[in-house]
């Protein structure tokens, strides 16, 4: 994934944390507008959650935050 949506995933996991807590839970969707602007790039992080990691609809916002910080 290319560094912009590595940041924006970085984001909405920090602000989801200090809305809700360590304990809050989010889909791949959290990262995207209700509008599919960029197909392309919402499968590829789709592949990276689903396919990739073999992720749950739901993951923990720290988990997924992690992920991305340790780059995998």
């Amino acid at each position: 994934m290319n560094k912009e949506i590595r940041e924006k995933i970085i984001e909405v996991c920090n602000d989801k944390i200090a809305k809700k807590g360590e304990n809050v839970g989010l889909s791949f969707y959290a990262f995207f507008k209700n509008k599919n602007e960029n197909p392309k790039l919402l499968m590829e992080v789709a592949t990276w959650w689903i396919k990739t990691h073999e992720l749950d609809h739901f993951e923990k916002a720290v988990k997924i935050k992690q992920m991305i910080i340790e780059n995998k």
